[in-house]
C-alpha cells in the first residue's frame, strides 16, 4: 500500500481586504502596538473612505481543506480563477503560511508556481540550477550530472551563463520547468504557469510529466487544459470558493467541473423565455450523454444528444431546425445540418415541441466545441442562438499525454487501423 506523502488537515487561509502591510517586522510590530493602544495602525489603505467599516473585511482563499495524496499519485486540481488553487500550492510549497490547520509533507518538493519563483535574478541560469539543487538537498556533483539534460530540455544553451533577469518570461518558464522536472524531487507541484510557454513547449512539458509519473514520483498539477488533466492525472479534486466540492477520478472530476462551470455561466435561456415578441423561439437546449444525464463533457466516441424545446405561438406550417457545430478556439465550422435536408421538416407546429438530435459515436478529436441552433421557415429565421451549448471532448486514455494540446491532427478522429508487414518487423528486431 502506497504511503501518504501529503496530508492536509483543516487547512484555511484568509487575507484582509483594503490594506497593505508595511513589509518589515518592525512595521508589523508598530501596527500591532498601535492597535493595542487604539491609535493609528499606520496602514496604507486602498480606496478606503471608512476604515472602520473595512478593517473587518477579509477573504477566505481556502476554507477547511482536507486532503491526502499518496506516493506516486498524479493529482489534478481544477477550478475557476480565484477558487484557491494557487493559494493551496503556495502553502504546500512553504511560500506562505496557513491561517489555520496544517499540511504535512514527506519528501523533497519541486515547485513551478509563478514565472521566476525560486530564481535569483542576478545569478546566471547555470548558477540558479545549482542553487535550486542545493535547496532540494542535492550535492553539486548530482546537479552537475543533470545540467546538460536540463539545458537541452530548456533550449537555452546560448544563454545559460546570462543573468536570469535578462531572460524573457518564456525562457524563464522553460528553465524553471526543466529544473523542477530533472532535479528529481519526490513531489512535483506545477501550476498554470505552463500557459506562458508556447504550444510546442507545453506539449513537451506534458510529455515529461508523464515520464516523471511513470517513475513513481508524486505530481500535483493545476491546469485549465481539461484534456491534459484527464490524460495525465489519476485523480482529481474540484475547488470552488476555497473549498473542495468534489473529489474522484480525474475524468469524473473534469466532468463535474465542466458541468459546474456550465451551470454557473448559463444565463442565456432567461433572456429567451422573456422574449415574448417572437412567433417561434427556443425555450431550452441542453446536451446529454447516453445515460440521459445533462453534461458538457464527453469522451471520444460517446453519443452526444441535444434535447431541444421550442415554442410556437400560432400554427406555423413547415418549420425547420438547423444545427451547426463549431470549434470554439478557431470558430471553424465542423458540421452542419437541418431538418429540411434530411426530410424531417415539422408540419403544422403549435405550442411546445420537444426534439432530440443525436450524434452517435461522435468522431470529434479532443477539444472545445459549441453548437449553434436556428428555427426557420424557408428564408425566414425566427430564432438564432449562437454558441447555445458548449461541450468538451476528452481524450481516450490510450492516447499519448504529449498530444493533449495538439491541434495538428484536425478536428475529427476517424476510425482507422495500422497493418505492418510482419517480415519487416522481424527484420528490424
Amino acid at each position: 500500500m502506497s504511503k501518504t506523502v501529503i496530508s492536509v488537515e483543516h487547512l484555511s487561509k484568509h487575507y484582509r481586504l483594503g490594506v497593505i502591510g508595511g513589509g518589515t517586522l518592525r512595521e508589523d510590530l508598530n501596527r500591532w502596538w498601535g492597535a493595542l493602544r487604539g491609535g493609528s495602525q499606520h496602514l496604507v489603505q486602498l480606496e478606503s473612505e471608512d476604515f472602520e467599516d473595512r478593517k473587518q473585511g477579509q477573504i477566505w482563499a481556502l476554507r477547511d481543506i482536507n486532503l491526502e495524496v499518496k506516493e506516486g499519485e498524479i493529482l489534478g486540481i481544477i477550478g475557476r480563477n480565484g477558487a484557491g488553487k494557487s493559494s493551496l500550492f503556495k502553502i504546500l510549497s512553504r511560500i506562505t503560511a496557513p491561517t489555520s490547520g496544517r499540511a504535512v509533507i514527506s519528501g523533497r518538493v519541486g515547485s513551478l508556481l509563478e514565472v521566476g519563483t525560486g530564481f535569483h535574478p542576478e545569478l546566471t541560469g547555470r548558477e540558479n540550477v545549482f542553487l535550486n539543487g542545493a535547496i532540494l538537498g542535492m550535492t553539486k556533483a548530482e546537479v552537475a550530472r543533470k545540467l546538460d539534460e536540463i539545458v537541452e530540455f530548456a533550449e537555452i544553451s546560448k544563454f545559460i551563463d546570462t543573468p536570469v533577469k535578462r531572460y524573457s518570461s518564456g525562457m524563464t518558464v522553460r528553465l524553471a520547468f526543466a529544473v523542477a522536472a530533472h532535479l528529481e524531487p519526490e513531489i512535483l507541484i506545477v501550476d498554470e504557469v505552463l500557459a506562458v510557454g508556447d504550444a510546442e513547449f507545453q506539449k513537451k512539458c506534458i510529455g515529461k510529466m508523464g515520464d516523471v509519473a511513470n517513475e513513481g514520483r508524486t505530481i500535483l498539477f493545476v491546469s485549465h487544459n481539461m484534456r491534459a488533466v484527464s490524460m495525465l492525472c489519476n485523480n482529481g479534486i474540484v475547488l470552488d470558493s476555497g473549498r473542495i466540492v468534489y473529489a474522484s477520478s480525474a475524468e469524473n472530476a473534469v466532468h463535474h467541473y465542466l458541468n459546474l462551470n456550465n451551470r454557473q455561466n448559463d444565463s442565456r435561456w432567461k433572456v429567451v423565455r422573456e422574449n415574448k415578441e417572437k412567433r417561434c423561439f427556443f425555450q431550452n437546449i441542453s446536451a446529454h450523454n447516453k445515460n440521459g444525464e445533462e453534461t458538457s463533457a464527453f469522451s471520444m466516441g460517446d453519443d452526444i444528444e441535444l434535447r431541444i424545446e421550442f415554442y410556437t405561438r400560432n400554427i406555423i406550417d413547415r418549420i425547420d431546425i438547423g444545427v451547426s457545430l463549431e470549434h470554439r478556439d478557431t470558430g471553424i465550422r465542423i458540421f452542419g445540418t437541418t431538418t429540411k435536408i434530411t426530410g424531417n421538416t415539422l408540419l403544422n407546429a403549435k405550442g411546445r415541441t420537444k426534439v432530440h438530435f443525436v450524434l452517435p459515436e461522435n468522431l470529434l478529436a479532443p477539444g472545445s466545441y459549441c453548437f449553434t441552433l436556428a428555427l426557420s421557415k424557408e428564408e425566414t429565421v425566427y430564432h438564432l442562438v449562437e454558441a447555445a451549448v458548449y461541450i468538451e471532448i476528452l481524450p481516450a486514455r490510450h492516447l499519448n499525454p504529449g498530444l493533449a494540446k495538439d491541434v495538428n491532427f484536425g478536428f475529427v478522429s476517424m476510425p482507422h487501423s495500422w497493418v505492418f508487414n510482419q517480415r519487416i518487423l522481424n527484420a528490424v528486431k
